[in-house]
């Protein structure tokens, strides 16, 4: 089986059967990761709308037990490296308001 240049190039792949597989594959990604996307810029508008409601009633803006729940939770379903993604994901929703 003859390999196209430039699909390997882009695919790393060696066999055009195996270029077509992870084109179809990266397109998949890339709709995940938009989706990904709106999840995480939907949960920061959430997030304003708690924080904005918290520090109206006097209250603080971040409360750090809840964080340490949303911590938890992604820890335990992806494991450690679920910490660091939560991490991220809560500066992210931190103080948009």
């Amino acid at each position: 089986m003859t390999t196209n240049t430039a699909t390997t190039e882009k695919t790393g792949a060696r066999t055009d059967e195996a270029a077509t597989l992870i084109g179809d594959a990266r397109e998949r990604i890339d709709s995940l990761d938009d989706r990904i996307i709106g999840l995480i810029q939907e949960r920061m508008a959430v997030s304003a709308v708690i924080q904005e409601a918290r520090i109206t009633s006097g209250g603080r803006r971040v409360n750090l037990a809840r964080e340490m729940e949303v911590l938890g939770h992604y820890r335990d379903a992806l494991g450690k490296p679920g910490t660091a993604l939560a991490m991220t994901m809560l500066e992210l929703c931190r103080g948009r308001i």
